[in-house]
């Protein structure tokens, strides 16, 4: 029912601003037409069968989308990640869905179409990637950046426009169940590979979403969508602290509001946030989108609306943008509070402007635009494209696109490899070909212990028994027998993950007793909403190993064999006296289909680990909430008989080579005004046997300050790979910007006094200390801030040295 005059209307002309157009269009609008283009439709979502969103059953209602359509609509939820479909199937029902909206509206305006994306793009048959948690235990932002622009190119090419990821928030207490879908517990972590995945996924043409702004990570206890009490610094500085390097640096299009409220403001309704903060503050000018069912809960949970109207009214007015995942507050409600004069209709017009220009940014508005995916441009016949031609049949699509091609697994096991975290080690890692080798553990030969809650076989695939998972998932049994060709490999469970049987207790000590060498497998299952140990809605009570994992632990180490405890987890757990008995510990936080062939690498030694902690492994399971990240009474003390001191601290990690740090040496001088930088620089050698890769990582103390601090914080860091032998010059600028927090006047400042640069290989090894002082007076700081430290590394000409009875050559390096 599009009208012929709007062909040629001035919102339609690409070479005009998208402001312009956007007003133009809003200038023809009627309000239930405006209203529209401000929700979701989640299209095969139902109110039975197993929840993939927080009360989807309750809120979930039938949709009369004949009665919607003639008006437009705003966004199609999850059009490949509600049901298992075949790619290009999906491709044309989604490209048969915009055909239909489009026609429907007076305007021709087709749907902005988002998916989840935290470990790959969320559809069946795509490449799972290793989950966030994993990303932060590489340190190495541009692999990541390079994973994300993969997964992008994969929603792009099938007609995706949005993505809902990364999660910026920062672990405060890793109990919570969401932990696995975090970058780690310091801000600056998360900040430096959250800003480069949205960078890829930005690159890509898909519109990423910061999530969740802001304090979600942070409710007590651990416990999902718990209220948060949280102070005004911590908040500043920590939890807010990588949302606004992401605004500034990646180019994000959009954010998510957290469905918690802090100190009795809903995210959702809180005003100061959501415009004040980010939008009048930082400049961000995307879109606010709410979490699933987020507005209704202002009603529901929250209790701070009577209506859906009053809720609807109070996010809008707050500065979210768009309801998801379905209509619920922003349809018939929202209407009713603008007609009764209740709700200024500006303010829906505010938000629909920011809709429109992002749906012309992805040339949805184009005069051009085409419903056909680029995935299926090759495929369709000429009567199938984007003039509602009804010809093409699902045979003629189905199984044309693949999701999980070469390139991606290759990419895929890049990231897991680096993921790898080495903890522990006699020196019986790596292996050496034992001749008989005891697989023990629920996770030895489970080949869905490697992915994460929002990965698609477990989000959505766990719903429907007897589907394939559409992808190949090794798992670590066979991918140990594939390392290990001459040894004989013997695979016990011993228990499930979290059932209370013992019984399989004694083949494991037998088939332990008859080894080598034990690897035991434990760790955890993902899933949502208590159908898993970890994931959504997922929250424990105590960091004990799920289930009777521990006693199987213990049994396995009383034998006398050597244990390799490998892990396989979306959080850090206690692991009773693993960390003094175990032969060698290796940390892994589901690491993706290519998961179990990087764990067999690591442990022959076909791959050196150079992961390093994203969160601290406690030492005991009920001294929570806890983070390196403390200040010092957060620390043991002599009041307190709980000591918190963690068994392996935040940036820890082992690998097959040794690595030195000297010559550190002040670059810049010794002391910088408030508004000025200095510089450090150090010399990184390889003194082992072989290849590897160190993660050189700048911490800053602030002995003493006007407000308390932490003991330390990670301000920089680099991934230095060098050569047996190797060295290489690590040259690094420091700002005064970044010893600025958050005052007792709650003002961002830049005090004089001295500090120490600590350069260390994680929270608790370091090498190097060098004290600098800042002079003058408090100087404020705002968001225009400096955030980083700059690193420059310079390989260095290495003199021959012998190492283990043979020369390394000589390596000339590049600056």
């Amino acid at each position: 029912m599009t009208d012929a005059i709007t062909e040629h209307a001035s919102w339609r002309n690409a070479a005009l601003p998208a402001t312009e157009r956007a007003d133009a269009l809003i200038a023809q609008m009627t309000l239930r037409e405006k209203t529209a283009q401000l929700f979701g439709i989640w299209v095969g979502a139902s109110a039975e069968g197993g929840e993939v969103a927080p009360y989807q059953h309750d809120m979930t209602a039938v949709v009369d989308l004949d009665e919607i359509l003639p008006h437009g609509l705003g966004q199609l939820t999850r059009p490949f990640g509600t049901l298992p479909v075949d790619a290009g199937t999906g491709a044309l029902s989604l490209m048969r869905s915009q055909q239909r909206i489009a026609a429907s509206n007076r305007f021709g305006i087709p749907a902005l179409a988002h998916e989840e994306c935290l470990a790959g793009f969320a559809a069946w048959g795509a490449t799972a990637y290793p989950v966030p948690l994993a990303w932060g235990a590489t340190f190495n932002p541009d692999l990541i950046r390079t994973m994300a622009a993969a997964i992008g190119a994969d929603m792009r090419s099938v007609g995706i426009h949005q993505g809902l990821a990364p999660v910026l928030d920062v672990v405060r207490d890793a109990r919570w169940g969401r932990v696995e879908e975090t970058i780690g517990e310091d801000p600056y972590l998360v900040g430096t590979i959250g800003t480069a995945y949205i960078q890829g996924l930005e690159g890509a043409g898909i519109v990423a979403t910061l999530k969740h702004f802001a304090g979600y990570s942070a409710s007590r206890a651990g416990r999902n969508l718990a209220p948060v009490s949280i102070g005004p610094r911590e908040f500043a500085d920590v939890v807010l602290a990588p949302f606004e390097m992401a605004v500034r640096e990646s180019g994000v299009r959009s954010v998510m509001h957290a469905y918690t409220d802090t100190d009795g403001i809903p995210s959702a309704a809180d005003a100061e946030l959501l415009t004040g903060l980010l939008r009048e503050t930082w400049g961000f000018t995307g879109t606010v989108v709410a979490d699933y069912f987020g507005i209704a809960f202002l009603k529901e949970l929250h209790r701070i609306a009577g209506t859906l109207g009053e809720a609807g009214s109070a996010a809008l007015s707050a500065g979210v943008d768009v309801e998801l995942p379905t209509v619920n507050a922003f349809g018939g409600h929202l209407l009713r509070e603008v007609e009764s004069g209740r709700l200024d209709i500006a303010v829906i017009d505010r938000a629909l402007r920011r809709v429109l220009i992002q749906k012309i940014g992805l040339g949805l508005l184009d005069p051009d635009w085409s419903p056909v995916p680029a995935a299926l441009a090759g495929t369709l016949n000429d009567d199938d494209g984007g003039d509602g031609g009804v010809t093409a049949v699902a045979d003629a699509v189905r199984g044309s696109i693949t999701l999980d091609p070469p390139e991606n697994r290759r990419l895929a096991a890049e990231v897991a490899e680096q993921s790898i975290i080495l903890t522990a080690n006699n020196g019986i890692l790596p292996l050496a070909a034992p001749q008989r080798i005891a697989l023990i553990g629920p996770n030895a030969d489970n080949p869905m212990a490697f992915l994460g809650c929002y990965s698609f076989p477990a989000h959505v695939g766990s719903q429907h028994p007897g589907t394939p998972t559409g992808i190949d998932l090794p798992t670590v049994a066979e991918s140990v027998r594939t390392e290990f060709p001459q040894s004989t490999v013997t695979v016990v469970q011993g228990c499930s993950i979290d059932g209370t049987d013992t019984g399989g207790f004694d083949e494991a000590r037998a088939a332990a007793a008859a080894a080598d060498v034990v690897i035991a497998v434990l760790g955890d299952r993902a899933g949502l909403f208590g159908r898993g140990t970890s994931g959504e809605g997922c929250d424990v009570e105590s960091l004990v190993l799920p289930g009777v994992q521990q006693q199987l632990l213990d049994a396995l180490l009383d034998t006398g064999t050597p244990v390799v405890l490998t892990l396989l987890t979306g959080r850090p757990y206690a692991l009773g006296g693993a960390p003094g008995r175990a032969a060698a510990v290796v940390h892994s936080f589901f690491p993706g289909e290519e998961g179990g062939p990087a764990l067999a690498g690591v442990l022959s030694g076909r791959i050196n680990p150079s992961g390093r902690l994203p969160v601290s492994v406690p030492a005991s399971p009920g001294a929570q909430p806890a983070t390196y990240l403390s200040a010092p009474l957060g620390r043991m003390t002599e009041v307190s008989s709980i000591d918190p001191t963690p068994a392996y601290a935040f940036g820890h990690g082992l690998g097959y080579t040794s690595f030195e740090f000297s010559d550190l040496v002040l670059d810049g001088p010794a002391k910088v005004p408030v508004d000025g930088e200095t510089g450090i620089s150090l010399t990184v050698t390889n003194t082992g046997g072989r290849d590897g890769a160190e993660i050189v990582q700048l911490y800053l103390h602030d002995p003493v300050a006007s407000v308390v601090r932490p003991v330390q914080r990670l301000i920089g860091y680099a991934r230095v790979p060098l050569a047996a032998g190797a060295s290489a010059r690590v040259s690094v600028t420091v700002p005064a910007d970044i010893a600025s927090f958050t005052g007792a006047r709650g003002n961002r400042i830049v005090e004089p006094g001295m500090l120490e640069l600590q350069i260390g290989c994680s929270s608790t090894d370091i090498r190097l200390r060098r004290e600098v002082e800042l002079t003058g007076s408090t100087r404020t700081v705002d968001h225009t801030r400096r955030l980083h430290c700059d690193f420059h590394v310079r390989d260095l000409q290495v003199r021959e040295v012998p190492v283990r009875g043979f020369q390394v050559g000589k390596i000339t390096g590049t600056g």
